[in-house]
């Protein structure tokens, strides 16, 4: 069993394998097509050039990072995670103002030669001629344009204009907006008048010949900014490096470059306009509190040295400055808490968890100071009064100082001097194209090709695998004997090509190449006929086929002519009514034929055209009548068959197709042979079932197959599940004296 599946894949294998060889010139074409698109489309292809800039996001904390404004700050002021920073790189705010910084939203080019003009352009070394192949306008050469302001009503938005290059500096603006082309001047402003508003345009510069045009639109502002959202590509470098990579690609490597310098400095003045604003509501809140400060310090201070006057220096115990100490630093903190406080409630409500912690740091705080107070009520009282009024000193100072210098730094972020993210590197001009991979291009394109082909080859197969390929499928399956399988013959198409011509004379391949190997196929025939015949009712061999084209009166007509070269008195009948044509390869005329010989208009003798060939008489169709199916099912068709049957050996009948016309069951009742013909590679095999269906049901049972144009030049038929064989010439020639 395992040998057995193991020759089953081997004769998959081999069916497969000599499918694709029998298609190798679809896959070679199929092939070469697909790698000269390849080619042409890796050639023809505009370059893409990549380019990219970093940005640096820093943490922002500055020198007073000690004081309660620092820590306070962390609410406006905090880093912003990459993800977030990316995503404002990326947002309309930025990405407007890089637009308008570059006039991206414009867009002017050259009107280029179609499919091949950007490809001689990015080689031409000067300026080209204007026009192509009678149009005119379109150019190749190094024509440039470069626009400073184009404002269109909305209307006109994403439509075409044209300028049209007039020399020494003029140009011609056409739209089918404008009443008549506009007139303008290289450098200076140009308006014109619409029915949807007016247009102004500006051009910078323009290169090119009197007649070159360039092509203009507006895009749409939110168009563009949504176009250069999806081109940018934005990372982070490592992780959790606050390095930003921000990437894009574009055909023009100059205009990349100030696009992305631009995206990166809007990114930059954003940040600084961002942090500018946050500074400026906090610097509002201390404007309020540091007179509230001022006051107090000088409140405390003017008390502190009031009572030292009366009282005179008061030494403190180590005790004492340590319990100073500790009430400056609870009350310092503690002011600065609720001070934040007061903040965030502006922000947040009191259940926000930031509050909440605050609310804690207060409560704790409050605590520490109760029990400061509590150790310092067991100081002397002397010192009690002291303490309490040197800390109050100390703390309003510390707080002060300490709004002062927060203060100043908010007031330089306000200014725009301070941001947390800069440029590390700008994006530079780039030299090499990332796009097209011309070789990979080209790798691809050969694969690809190679496997559409074998892909249409297998497809191809599959489609015609119904088709008759051998012998033995027609025997399997029909139980019918192949009598004989005839190759295709070169010849044969230059003989059937003069039978057109009209010349006279006999165009048979069995009389011009006697020696082809489809005569020898015949020859076989031939004598499978004379056995096959034995059992016959009659001496009549009818001849057909299941559709036209398959080549039953080449075979009829060459069968006839071996036959008679056989010795036999043979009579060739072209009983097609519809469209038969033997005459032609006997190089005689149509009429007075069948039909008028079955109509009784003309006798046999005026008819029947004597020793075509040695042996071999013919009949032709007559007048094509417009009944044939009633003429040969008439009586006096059969009556003419019976009288001229006994007047020759045999009588060899070419009909119409079994599934075009009904007149062939009608024919066959009255033949004792019944041979179809099939063409390999062409006919179906359901066609022939059909056929022999068909005859069976008129009462005549096929007696065998012909399989027509078998090719010669294949190695084998069949594939390799019955074998090779092949066709070889075999010519008699003189035994030279040292042969035997």
């Amino acid at each position: 069993m395992a040998a057995s599946a193991s020759d089953d894949d081997q004769l998959d294998f081999g069916h497969y394998f000599e499918a694709l060889v029998a298609q190798k010139w679809l896959i070679a074409a199929i092939t070469v097509l697909v790698l000269a698109l390849g080619v042409a489309f890796a050639v023809l292809q505009r370059p893409t050039y990549e380019s990219n800039l970093l940005i640096q996001v820093e943490d922002s904390e500055g020198g007073a990072a000690k004081s309660f404004l620092a820590e306070a700050s962390s609410v406006f002021n905090v880093k912003t995670p990459s993800t977030a920073e990316m995503e404002i790189i990326r947002s309309r705010t930025v990405i407007s103002q890089a637009i308008d910084a570059t006039n991206l939203d414009v867009v002017a080019a050259p009107r280029y030669v179609p499919l091949v003009g950007g490809w001689m352009a990015r080689r031409a070394t000067g300026l080209s001629d204007p026009g192509f192949m009678g149009f005119s306008g379109y150019v190749s050469g190094t024509e440039q344009i470069a626009v400073d302001k184009f404002t269109v009503p909305t209307k006109l938005e994403a439509t075409e204009f044209i300028v049209v290059a007039k020399g020494a500096g003029q140009y011609a603006l056409q739209h089918p907006a404008l009443p008549q082309p506009a007139t303008g001047t290289v450098g200076k402003p140009l308006k014109a008048e619409t029915q949807f508003g007016p247009i102004e345009l500006t051009i910078a510069s323009l290169a090119g010949k009197p007649g070159a045009e360039f092509n203009l639109s507006k895009r749409s502002k939110l168009a563009t900014i949504e176009g250069l959202q999806g081109a940018l590509t934005l990372t982070e470098r490592g992780k959790q490096s606050g390095i930003i990579n921000v990437q894009m690609q574009a055909p023009n490597p100059y205009q990349l470059a100030r696009v992305l310098n631009a995206v990166g400095a809007q990114y930059v003045r954003q940040n600084i306009e961002r942090k500018a604003a946050e500074a400026q509501k906090t610097l509002a809140f201390l404007d309020v509190q540091l007179p509230l400060f001022k006051r107090q310090l000088e409140q405390s201070e003017e008390v502190y040295n009031r009572y030292r006057n009366q009282k005179g220096t008061v030494a403190f115990t180590e005790e004492a400055n340590l319990i100073l100490n500790t009430a400056v630093d609870r009350q310092t903190k503690l002011l600065e808490a609720q001070q934040r406080r007061r903040e965030l409630e502006s922000r947040f409500t009191a259940n926000h968890p930031s509050v909440q912690t605050l609310d804690a740091q207060i409560a704790a705080l409050q605590r520490d100071i109760g029990d400061v107070q509590a150790r310092i009520k067991g100081l002397p009282a002397l010192q009690q009064e002291a303490v309490r009024m040197e800390r109050d000193v100390k703390v309003n100072t510390e707080l002060y100082q300490s709004l002062l210098n927060n203060a100043m730094q908010l007031r330089l972020v306000k200014e725009g001097k301070v941001g947390n993210v800069r440029v590390l590197d700008e994006a530079n001009v780039a030299e090499i194209p990332v796009k097209p991979q011309r070789s990979t291009i080209v790798a691809i394109s050969l694969l690809l090709g190679l496997f559409l082909g074998v892909v249409a080859a297998l497809i191809r197969n599959a489609l015609i695998e119904q088709r008759i390929k051998d012998p033995y499928e027609v025997e399997s399956q029909t139980a019918l004997p192949v009598f004989s399988t005839i190759p295709v013959s070169p010849a044969q198409a230059a003989i059937s090509q003069r039978r057109l011509t009209g010349a006279t004379g006999v165009r048979l391949l069995a009389i011009e190449h006697p020696d082809d190997l489809a005569i020898e196929s015949l020859r076989s025939l031939r004598t499978a006929m004379q056995f096959a015949m034995l059992e016959a009712q009659n001496n009549r061999v009818m001849i057909t086929g299941a559709t036209p084209g398959v080549g039953k009166s080449f075979v009829t007509s060459n069968f006839a002519a071996l036959m008679a070269a056989a010795g036999k008195r043979t009579l060739l009948i072209d009983a097609d009514l519809r469209r038969g044509h033997l005459h032609q390869y006997l190089g005689l005329q149509r009429h007075g034929g069948l039909s008028e010989l079955i109509a009784g208009s003309l006798t046999a003798q005026q008819t029947v055209h004597r020793q075509v060939v040695p042996n071999l008489d013919f009949l032709a169709t007559g007048q094509l009548p417009p009944n044939p199916a009633e003429l040969l099912t008439s009586e006096s068709f059969t009556s003419t068959l019976e009288r001229l049957s006994e007047q020759y050996d045999m009588v060899v009948i070419d009909t119409p197709p079994v599934l075009v016309a009904s007149d062939t069951a009608a024919i066959a009742t009255h033949a004792g042979t019944v041979l179809l013909v099939a063409r390999a590679n062409l006919s179906s095999m359901g066609e022939l079932r059909e056929s022999t269906r068909r005859l069976a049901l008129g009462g005549k049972a096929a007696t065998g197959v012909l399989l027509n144009a078998m090719d010669a030049k294949r190695r084998a038929y069949g594939g390799y599940k019955y074998g090779r064989y092949r066709y070889t010439n075999y010519n008699y020639e003189s035994i030279l004296p040292d042969e035997q």
